[in-house]
């Protein structure tokens, strides 16, 4: 029996194990930075004077600063866990994905809330927060697609 010419074996489109593994890798580090700077950036943003220590506003309204500045903290840890934790898979991939997209998806939402502004006067509102929110849940979503994508059988448990 002949044996085959390498260019005429059938070869699987599936990515090679090493490419798939590094694919998770990286996406789960994109989704990572993410998590990081959901962590620090309310802290650089909101503790100053144009937040947390702006005379202007009344103590309710720095508690819900205060409260959205937690929760991007609490989202965070929630997407470090479900993406590093051994075994999680792809429940905890889809998990992680969602955790850190939702302080960014809410923060789109608030625009839909009558009597908001995306600044305080005098600034214009003009939401300069789209410089990072769009970047970021496109870095979310890139980080999901090649997590996903290196996620091999063995892993998979849903």
């Amino acid at each position: 029996m002949k044996a085959k010419a390498p260019w005429t074996t059938r070869t699987s489109s599936r990515p090679a194990p090493a490419a798939r593994a590094t694919s998770a890798i990286v996406g789960k580090t994109l989704i990572s930075a993410t998590a990081a700077g959901q962590i620090i950036g309310p802290f650089v943003f909101d503790f100053n004077e144009t937040h947390i220590y702006n005379a202007s506003w009344p103590p309710h309204a720095k508690f819900h600063n205060a409260q959205t500045m937690s929760s991007g903290v609490a989202l965070s840890v929630a997407t470090l866990v479900n993406l590093w934790r051994p075994g999680s898979g792809r429940v905890g991939l889809d998990a992680a994905a969602l955790s850190a997209s939702v302080y960014w998806v809410s923060q789109l939402s608030a625009f839909f809330y009558p009597g908001t502004a995306s600044m305080d006067p005098p600034g214009k509102d003009n939401w300069p927060q789209l410089r990072y929110t769009i970047p970021i849940l496109a870095a979310i979503g890139t980080g999901y697609a090649l997590a996903r994508r290196g996620l091999n059988a063995a892993t998979r448990t849903r």
